[in-house]
């Protein structure tokens, strides 16, 4: 795999493919062909492009997306040119898959290269107050573009357990086993927490990508007669 994170995608080092970035904010899209993208990322597009409804992509997604409420509407954008794609100013990073996987939380996804198999996992031992029941993985080789909502940091889950938020960890190795850590203590409610302290636990050899936010929150508000 391939990702700034790793060093490995320096000038010099680009394999082929569609995606470079153009600011932090701002994927740009080489496109000849095809590409999936989140709805309504489209900022600009340079060229003749056709935007139509992805859905879930087949009826046993639809049903996965349905239950579990994970995935994301996207779009398929077939044409020439240049796609300009971004997410609420969020920042934008590119990891390049060599047959291979990576598992990104719905909410993440940006944009990827149609060519790889998309499915939705089942976290296991996650209850709904871990925040990560369910996630998208993406496997083949190809461009994935992830947002987050601020700097995030890379772990290597081999140098020790690491538990994450659900909500905070963004994408993760298909190769590691991912469980639930749950705290007891009366008070140790960790992260956003919704009455249960629970973690996503990660264990062996590969990496989880985890943003500085458990992302946007609602702000409070009131109404008046």
């Amino acid at each position: 795999m391939r990702s700034s994170f790793f060093g490995n995608l320096e000038q010099g080092q680009q394999p082929p493919g569609q995606f470079t970035l153009q600011n932090s904010k701002m994927l740009c899209v080489h496109l000849n062909g095809d590409v999936l993208a989140r709805q309504g990322s489209m900022v600009a597009f340079q060229g003749q492009m056709d935007f139509n409804y992805e859905g879930a992509g087949g009826i046993g997604k639809f049903i996965k997306k349905a239950v579990t409420g994970e995935g994301v509407q996207l779009m398929r954008v077939t044409g020439q040119g240049s796609l300009f794609l971004a997410h609420d100013a969020h920042d934008i990073h590119l990891f390049y898959l060599e047959n291979e996987g990576i598992t990104v939380n719905g909410e993440n996804v940006l944009a990827y290269e149609p060519q790889l198999a998309s499915n939705i996992a089942r976290v296991q031992g996650a209850g709904m107050a871990a925040g990560g029941l369910f996630n998208t993985t993406l496997h083949g080789t190809g461009w994935v573009a992830v947002t987050t909502h601020g700097a995030p940091v890379m772990l290597d889950a081999s140098r020790a357990p690491t538990f994450a938020d659900g909500q905070s960890a963004v994408a993760w190795s298909t190769s590691l086993q991912v469980g639930v850590n749950r705290t007891f203590k009366v008070g140790a409610l960790i992260g956003r927490g919704s009455g249960e302290a629970a973690q996503l636990a990660f264990r062996g050899q590969g990496f989880v990508l985890v943003q500085a936010s458990e992302g946007p929150t609602v702000p409070p508000h009131s109404h008046s007669n």
